[in-house]
């Protein structure tokens, strides 16, 4: 390379191949003395020409010990010697190549028996593992051995024990290539896996601080979504109380931000008072659909609130231009960890003036001289509106506005400081999520800013992240769609469009998503065995093709793809797609018997298999207010087995998309007043087109 970055009062630096990717993840590594390659033909050339080893790199933008190695280690002159004499040194972004990521991850979870990020995996120059862990530290310390040390003992058994670091290699690829099944027997599709399930999750749960076992607690919504259709199915109050305790405990807490709205990634202790900073988009596509179901069975505003405030952040810092949503947002600024987040005792003081308003709410948020964490203080609610309110003698209602302006004030002056990074890469499984998110919202609490944003990003995403043959791209940055899609980032999708539709009623969203249907089963099928493969047909052969069962921080692709293919067959009619979801929970039956914390997403979409799951077809009169009664009534109830279509006033049947023909065709109003057909495969009963008949029939 011969392009250097010429900081003033530094020595320049020159750069290595990462210069030209778009990654930012990778970008921030550009400028390393490491010679790194970024995945591709030159580097995988070049291990197999010299036979050497790769060192394998992954990570991503947001990721604080990936920063933390990068300089201790990736930006020491002598450690990056070292890597460029021996290996060819590769780094990956794993949001941009999950494939990568989660088959080398696999790879570290079967050697080492965790995983984590940074991921650093050596391989053969066919691209088999051999070794690998995660951060090490620049020395040895703190009972790891440090990464001179690591390297150093690889390349000696590479040099010398040639024969036995190929056999082990074999096997762990051999490894991965057995776990593309579920361990366990294939377990009956009936309502007692989601029982078990929901005793399994009450019985892990922290009764004092919610969350599953303790610290560090990652917000699980899709557990909490069982929990609450346990509740709804078995009528187990004990069910609802669990999700309800999560949900407060964690909106209470520092895990979420009560300035800006949205969730941390993850919180470092057992109470959700130090989060892990930076924030995920899809954490938060996951969370509204969780505390969106909470308020339509509990009724609770304060679920209603979180929603708003956690799209609101979405809207303002993470939606492009172009219309997609960003993937996530560091948690450092300034070279410290949630610097941009916290607050010392005198800036309350400062910034709202008032000293009686300001002890109210440092009162109310947790914030004293001392601070809360590392001499700062990180805001959470220690007591309840209506507790603070009592203590402090005043009316709730005026109580909240006044907290609410408080919360203005700082927000604004937050605003004046060094913003986190952010990875502005759209991902279309994590846009899939958001999607579905802002269209539920819209749903049950109304909001055409909601409606916009979501339309805007599915529009972006068929236009400009979708070959000419159908297939989707994966990652968008920088004006270019990269990488093939994988099995989540077409489910995901295919789940948004669906929503989208029952949110907007334009047909053409439920078209695309039926197209979309067909290439995921054309390129993820397997031809012998249930489930669907990670990769397509048309991918890059890589040393295994795994099937992904299990959920991590997202839903695991099979799971989501099961939820969609039953979702999509249901709304339009379409057998085979829900015949072929139903397959796959089939495939995903061992992993919801043994371990079904892994198995939430298919524990809803077995949920909503097992029904009674309702086809509700609206037949718009003339009189719109009368239409919006009827679906507002229809929304604001917690009734997840259903899917909605509607046909205004205008359309003849013979104008109907035929995606919803099935369902809507021969059921028109000819008159103001709007009717709902409530059916159940295809068995409809009489329309009804009161607001009382329509919730008697809902019941």
């Amino acid at each position: 390379m011969t392009q250097t970055d010429l900081f003033a009062g530094e020595t320049p630096r020159r750069a290595n191949r990462l210069l030209n990717e778009t990654s930012p993840y990778l970008l921030q590594h550009a400028f390393n003395p490491v010679d790194w390659y970024p995945w591709g033909e030159e580097a995988l050339a070049r291990a197999r020409a010299e036979d050497r080893p790769i060192f394998l790199s992954v990570g991503y933008s947001a990721c604080h010990w990936c920063h933390v190695m990068e300089h201790e280690s990736f930006e020491n002159a002598e450690i990056a010697a070292f890597m460029n004499d021996h290996f060819v040194n590769i780094k990956v972004d794993r949001e941009e190549r999950p494939d990568l990521d989660q088959l080398y991850m696999n790879a570290v979870q079967l050697m080492t028996g965790h995983g984590g990020w940074p991921m650093s995996v050596f391989l053969t120059p066919d691209l088999k593992p051999f070794f690998g862990g995660t951060y090490w530290p620049p020395r040895n310390s703190r009972g790891m051995p440090g990464f001179p040390h690591v390297l150093e003992r690889v390349w000696e058994a590479w040099t010398e024990r040639r024969t036995e670091v190929q056999a082990g290699a074999e096997e762990i690829t051999a490894d991965l290539q057995r776990i593309a099944q579920p361990e366990g027997q294939p377990a009956p599709l009936t309502d007692t896996l989601i029982r078990r399930a929901v005793q399994r999750m009450i019985e892990i749960t922290d009764k004092r601080w919610g969350g599953f076992g303790g610290a560090p607690k990652f917000p699980h919504p899709m557990d909490l979504r069982v929990l609450l259709r346990g509740w709804k199915r078995f009528g187990d109050g004990e069910a609802l109380a669990t999700a309800c305790l999560t949900l407060d405990r964690m909106a209470e807490g520092g895990l979420y931000d009560h300035l800006g709205g949205g969730f941390h990634r993850y919180s470092t202790d057992e109470r959700w008072l130090v989060p892990h900073f930076e924030k995920m988009l899809y954490d938060n596509a996951l969370l509204v659909p969780a505390y969106l179901e909470a308020f339509q069975a509990t009724g609770n505003g304060e679920y209603a609130t979180v929603v708003r405030e956690s799209l609101d952040y979405i809207l303002r810092e993470m939606t492009s231009q172009e219309g997609g949503f960003y993937s996530t947002q560091d948690a450092d600024s300034e070279g410290h960890e949630g610097k941009f987040f916290v607050w010392y005792d005198v800036e309350i003081d400062k910034v709202l003036g008032d000293p009686e308003l300001a002890s109210l709410f440092k009162k109310a948020y947790d914030v004293t001289p001392p601070g809360n964490w590392e001499g700062h203080n990180i805001l959470n609610r220690v007591r309840s509106f209506s507790e603070l309110a009592r203590i402090a003698g005043r009316d709730e209602n005026e109580l909240r506005a006044t907290l609410a302006a408080a919360r203005k004030s700082l927000f604004e002056a937050r605003e004046s400081r060094v913003h986190p990074g952010r990875d502005d890469k759209i991902l279309v499984n994590w846009n899939g999520m958001m999607l579905s998110a802002m269209a539920l919202a819209t749903q049950v609490l109304g909001g055409d800013e909601y409606t916009r944003a979501a339309t805007a990003a599915a529009d972006f995403i068929l236009a400009r992240m979708r070959r000419p043959d159908g297939r989707l791209f994966h990652a968008y940055k920088d004006g270019q769609a990269r990488f093939n899609g994988c099995l989540d980032d077409y489910a995901c999708f295919i789940e948004g469009l669906v929503d989208l539709y029952q949110a907007t009623w334009n047909s053409r969203y439920l078209e695309a998503a039926i197209d979309l249907a067909e290439v995921l089963l054309r390129e993820f099928s397997d031809a012998d065995q249930p489930g669907f493969f990670y990769t397509g047909r048309s991918h890059e052969e890589l040393v295994a093709r795994n099937k992904d069962s299990y959920d991590g921080s997202t839903p695991a692709g099979n799971s989501i793809a099961a939820t969609a293919l039953i979702r999509l067959g249901r709304l339009t009619s379409r057998v085979d797609l829900e015949e072929k979801g139903v397959e796959t929970l089939a495939f995903l039956s061992p992993v919801m018997s043994r371990m079904p914390t892994a198995a939430a997403q298919a524990l809803i979409a077995l949920d909503f298999h097992l029904g009674p799951t309702v086809e509700i077809a609206l037949a718009e009169g003339t009189d719109p207010a009368h239409a919006r009664s009827l679906l507002q009534t229809i929304h604001s109830r917690f009734a997840p087995n259903k899917v909605l279509a509607r046909r205004t006033a205008q359309e003849t049947d013979a104008e109907l998309s035929p995606a919803v023909r099935p369902l809507l065709a021969n059921r028109a109003s000819s008159d103001a007043t709007s009717r709902v057909y409530v059916c159940e495969r295809g068995t409809c009963q009489l329309p009804v087109s009161t607001l009382a008949e329509l919730e008697s029939l809902l019941r």
